[in-house]
């Protein structure tokens, strides 16, 4: 038995890391429609946590999440935004507000940030090494991108690398996972969210014929 938790906790640990590089990468990357597979790959790295997570502890719920975030983050989001973006004729980021090199920077410190609010509450992980510290890291580089792009779409897909991270945090306490009906009301929420976000982007699009969200500054009268 303590096998397969073994190699369970060091392929959490490895889909964790894998996640906080896919992260980094979107934080540099300018292509809209690459940022949308990243973020598909994280999702899957995320279901795939989720997956191993249920079947070391026979934690029916989290299965219920992983099959979830297959479907809605790793299949229909992508598929939407992509055709979003394939719509609106726009497949590159402008120049963000922070260069590359800037960024990487800055998420390095804030990858420090993530584990050192994480590390009172290591003990309460019992598979994968420093995945909530991950988790944390993911939260804050999310909020980051948010911050330092300029076009609605990725801003979009930075929310929705946020609610990854906090859905790592929830499976990689000990109580493994939030409560059913609690993961669900935040995921339907984060669904609702990005569709109505899609919608506000293409109506930015066709009144200022630009995704760049400081034009919203013209709407002030």
């Amino acid at each position: 038995m303590t096998a397969p938790v073994e190699l369970g906790s060091q392929l959490i640990t490895l889909m964790a890391a894998l996640m906080l590089v896919v992260q980094l990468f979107m934080v540099v990357q300018q292509m809209l429609l690459t940022n949308i597979r990243l973020f598909a790959i994280q999702s899957l790295f995320l279901a795939g946590i989720a997956t191993v997570i249920g079947y070391a502890h026979h934690a029916t719920h989290v299965y219920v999440l992983a099959v979830l975030t297959l479907l809605g983050k790793v299949l229909l989001l992508p598929r939407l935004l992509t055709r979003l973006v394939r719509r609106i004729n726009i497949i590159q980021e402008i120049e963000p507000l922070l260069n590359a090199p800037t960024s990487m920077l800055l998420c390095g410190g804030l990858t420090l940030l993530g584990y050192l609010v994480a590390r009172p509450f290591t003990s309460l992980e019992r598979l994968g090494n420093n995945t909530l510290a991950i988790a944390m890291t993911l939260v804050l580089t999310g909020f980051f991108l948010m911050f330092n792009r300029r076009k609605a779409i990725t801003q979009v897909l930075a929310l929705l690398t946020v609610e990854n991270g906090v859905m790592l945090a929830a499976v990689a306490l000990t109580t493994y996972g939030m409560p059913l009906v609690v993961e669900l009301g935040i995921f339907f929420d984060v669904m609702v969210a990005v569709m109505i976000s899609g919608i506000l982007v293409y109506r930015i699009r066709e009144s200022f014929a630009s995704m760049d969200t400081s034009k919203l500054t013209q709407l002030k009268g």
